[in-house]
């Protein structure tokens, strides 16, 4: 599919998809998140592609929730505003858990500003790579409104609730050495290095089976809400599904092939 507002490629089976408004600094349009969406779910459903970068076009990630939409909110009939609302949250609640629940490792790499929606979905991802031009802004409150891309979720499980209340209560920059040494990045790089370095780093992270790491995420991402019961429960019927696999048939093959060849 050709897309308007994001690219995707697919290279060495990792995919790069690019935020492609750079004269909107990448701000979230209803369009950018349709095509988003739809990449999302082809990224997670080809088995080729075993994992995903998310970055941006030009100077910045993601400058957030696209200002049009704003203006559309505010002008739309008193009476329709609340259901408005609400209907546009379901859609941008979709995206944000696509991109969370992808079956596969998910980098963003942060080579400019990430503000207000922008910060959440770079927190959706597994892991943040991010250049010396990268900041951190969940900067909802100097609009009166609250982090809805998942920022009061995930920011908390990075940097500990009273960091994560500071942060959104002011709507302060976090530029990215404070950022890196808060946990809310995880490396930092060159910005012309950035993209590559991501891509390597996806690599690495994607190369063991497929069937194992999606399972293992899965589960992981729960841990904090599961009880160890349920932990160990979700575990164990993920393991008997890795036993299955033709990925752990190939290698345990492979290893008593070496072992036999050693006796």
């Amino acid at each position: 599919m050709t897309y308007d507002f994001i690219t995707l490629s697919v290279e060495n089976a990792i995919a790069t998809l690019t935020l492609n408004r750079p004269d909107k600094r990448n701000a979230m349009s209803d369009d950018m998140r349709r095509e988003f969406a739809h990449a999302l779910e082809h990224v997670g459903a080809d088995k080729s592609i075993r994992a995903l970068v998310l970055t941006g076009a030009g100077k910045g990630f993601c400058a957030g929730g696209d200002i049009a939409g704003m203006q559309r909110r505010m002008n739309a009939p008193t009476g329709e505003v609340g259901f408005n609302g609400w209907h546009r949250q379901q859609r941008v609640h979709q995206v944000q858990a696509l991109l969370h629940t992808c079956p596969k490792p998910v980098i963003a790499a942060v080579n400019g500003a990430a503000s207000g929606l922008g910060a959440d979905t770079a927190l959706a991802c597994d892991f943040i790579i991010a250049s010396e031009w990268a900041s951190f802004t969940w900067s909802y409150i100097h609009r009166g409104i609250i982090p809805d891309g998942g920022g009061m979720y995930f920011l908390p499980r990075r940097v500990g609730l009273p960091k994560a209340k500071e942060l959104i209560f002011t709507g302060r920059q976090v530029k990215v050495d404070e950022a890196l040494a808060l946990g809310i990045v995880d490396r930092k790089t060159s910005a012309e290095t950035l993209l590559a370095d991501a891509q390597a780093w996806a690599a690495e992270l994607s190369s063991a089976s497929s069937t194992a790491l999606a399972l293992t995420k899965s589960i992981l991402d729960q841990s904090f809400e599961l009880s160890s019961h349920d932990v160990f429960a979700q575990g164990s019927q993920a393991q008997g599904i890795c036993y299955t696999s033709s990925e752990h048939r190939a290698s345990v093959e492979a290893f008593l092939a070496k072992t036999t060849a050693k006796e």
